[in-house]
């Protein structure tokens, strides 16, 4: 669908049509790209790049499961929906087309907390250069928010990077740093949404905020695409020791982890101990950086669109070792169990 049916009792001041309206001319206002026909239409049309294929990716943004209206401002939840999925299309190296939110919310919703949380999508979607193309409205059957995005990319005809062709031998490197996000939401349940917090609008490079607005890494993903120097890669959102498990298991192999090598992010390196910040880096989740293999005749930069990328551990045969060894500084080996995020149904 696309924002064009008739209402459905969303109870705001203005109502459905209205708040479709102000969605459908603010996204007139912005480029289409590859988005022939948007919002207002049963459908939208898209016209992809000739010699590439589309990648899809949809997730759920549950209020109180993955945003908090008493911890995250509106423009932080906005924010966080759409960037979930960009980091799908990024782990993959895709350049996105096109983005649908279908949106329920509470009867009586303060329309200030709509507003801002669309600001706070559209700002992330101008920066990714994706187009908001359709989706749907409704009234929420809780007094909780829920989300649904669907992001729609393009990446080369066959070249899109997987998780499950990681070869023995081949390197593991990690971008940017690990455990912010996490060690910010503690600290958003300790101030429970102090002031300070409430004012929080954007990420600065001298006052990051990796929890309340993730950095989708989308320019790393597509060179490591174009320039060939990936063969597997995934994104961390569950935790690097789960995710590092997912990619093992796809690949079929074994890894060794240098936890001395691992990047603390510095949020996660100040109040915390030694074992909890690396605690915190291993299963924290919600990092959205990129976990990818490279074989070692690949010479990997330093830094690719300004973000800094780490090696942190080799990939191995599958035996009967466990699939993630961890290696501390003093060369001590013991098996790394996964305890990020686990999906419960």
């Amino acid at each position: 669908m696309s924002y064009s049916d008739q209402p459905r009792g969303i109870a705001t001041s203005g109502g459905e049509l209205a708040l479709i309206e102000k969605i459908r001319r603010a996204s007139a206002a912005r480029p289409l790209g590859r988005v022939r026909l948007g919002i207002g239409d049963d459908c939208a049309v898209l016209r992809p790049p000739p010699g590439h294929e589309l990648l899809v990716t949809t997730d759920l943004c549950l209020e109180d499961r993955h945003f908090r209206r008493d911890w995250h401002t509106p423009e932080s939840a906005g924010h966080r929906c759409l960037a979930r999925g960009l980091s799908d299309l990024a782990a993959m190296g895709a350049t996105p087309l096109a983005a649908f939110l279908s949106l329920a919310v509470p009867s009586g919703i303060d329309r200030t907390w709509l507003d801002h949380f669309f600001l706070g999508l559209r700002a992330l979607a101008d920066e990714a250069r994706v187009p908001l193309a359709g989706g749907d409205t409704a009234q929420s059957p809780s007094s909780h928010v829920l989300a649904d995005i669907v992001l729609i990319g393009s990446a080369p005809f066959g070249r899109a990077l997987q998780r499950s062709t990681a070869r023995p031998g081949d390197l593991l490197y990690v971008t940017g740093s690990l455990g912010g996000a996490a060690a910010e939401l503690l600290s958003l349940q300790s101030r429970s949404a102090s002031p300070e917090t409430r004012s929080a609008r954007k990420p600065s490079p001298t006052q990051p905020h990796p929890q309340l607005f993730p950095a989708p890494r989308l320019k790393v993903g597509a060179t490591l695409l174009r320039r060939s120097l990936a063969t597997a890669c995934i994104d961390i959102s569950d935790g690097l020791s789960s995710d590092l498990q997912h990619l093992c298991n796809a690949s079929h192999l074994s890894a060794e982890l240098h936890l001395d090598r691992l990047p603390i992010h510095p949020l996660a390196a100040g109040d915390l101990n030694a074992a909890g910040d690396l605690n915190i880096a291993l299963h924290g989740g919600e990092d959205y950086e990129l976990l990818f293999a490279a074989a070692p005749s690949k010479k990997i930069p330093r830094s690719i669109a300004g973000v800094r990328i780490t090696q942190i551990g080799t990939f191995i045969h599958r035996s009967t070792k466990p699939a993630v060894t961890a290696i501390d500084r003093s060369g001590g080996r013991s098996p790394l169990t996964p305890a990020g995020w686990e999906h419960r149904i």
